[in-house]
């Protein structure tokens, strides 16, 4: 074998390797040691359908009214009892949280980790990502 061919080969494995470890990432994500753990749709909804926990949309009323996810528990964000309503939920099972483009949960799921909540999951890009990836939403 010629060094040329050394080279690619090794190249070739290098790439192989990157790409098996990008595409275990959200799976990895899931079993973070860290409280607060960011997802794409769909470790999101092979999460919550696998461990139980706390669904919650942290959407305004107005938002809630074109549709949540199925199960979902809905504290707005923009309420001001927010912090105080966050408090009556279970600290010691995960909250998986989203709002309409990932913004307000990422703050809320902060203020969830400050409140001694176990485990987070961010739903990345909120449920319009949800929505664009062809999950379900239910009217309520």
């Amino acid at each position: 074998m010629n060094k040329y061919s050394i080279v690619f080969s090794l190249s070739l494995a290098f790439l192989t390797i990157s790409c098996v470890n990008s595409q275990t990432n959200s799976v990895e994500s899931v079993e973070s040691s860290e409280i607060i753990v960011n997802v794409d749709s769909k470790t999101f909804k092979e999460t919550i359908s696998s461990v139980k926990g706390i669904l919650l949309d942290v959407r305004t009323p107005e938002e809630w009214a074109e549709g949540i996810i199925k199960g979902a528990e809905k504290i707005d964000f923009y309420d001001d009892n927010f912090s105080k309503n966050i408090e009556k939920l279970d600290k010691s099972i995960p909250v998986f949280v989203y709002c309409r483009s990932g913004g307000r949960s990422s703050e809320a799921a902060t203020i969830l980790k400050e409140k001694g909540f176990s485990k987070v999951y961010n739903l990345e890009g909120g449920i319009s990502a949800w929505i664009e990836d062809g999950n379900e939403v239910v009217k309520n």
